[in-house]
């Protein structure tokens, strides 16, 4: 059987084409348009409330497993893998496999990383002016 390549589809050969149009109906494949900075999917990851949670739970219990991480969740089993795999995407969950489990762990790089690009510039002018006024009521004929 002979595959030819389609031009349109970056590359798919025709065998594969109705799988891909399936797939793309439920699955977000990233546009040229979309922006690959880490910062981005950082802040797309955080964006969601039940990513969120996520993160809120394994940082309370890091290593959990999928099951772990369902049971005080609100949402389908597939609704929270499919969180998982955008927090992977942002590295701010880290996977280890044991034996059959897949145990998830909490990355809080990226997260250091945004607080010192956006955070911490804004935060360190404000903590010179209150101890700047400190020292002048501490001392007021200095």
């Amino acid at each position: 059987m002979a595959i030819h390549r389609c031009e349109l589809h970056a590359g798919l050969t025709c065998k594969y084409l109705p799988a891909y149009y399936h797939a793309s109906k439920y699955l977000h494949f990233p546009s040229m348009n979309e922006p690959a900075d880490p910062a981005d999917l950082l802040f797309k990851a955080l964006a969601d409330p039940g990513r969120r949670r996520l993160l809120d739970l394994l940082h309370a219990r890091d290593g959990s497993t999928l099951s772990e991480l369902c049971q005080p969740m609100d949402m389908t089993r597939q609704a929270v893998t499919q969180h998982l795999a955008v927090l992977e995407a942002a590295n701010l969950v880290a996977t280890v496999w044991r034996g059959r489990e897949k145990l998830h762990f909490l990355n809080p790089v990226p997260l250091q990383d945004i607080y010192e690009r956006w955070i911490a510039k804004f935060e360190k002018p404000r903590l010179q002016a209150l101890d700047k006024l400190k020292r002048r009521l501490e001392n007021p004929n200095g």
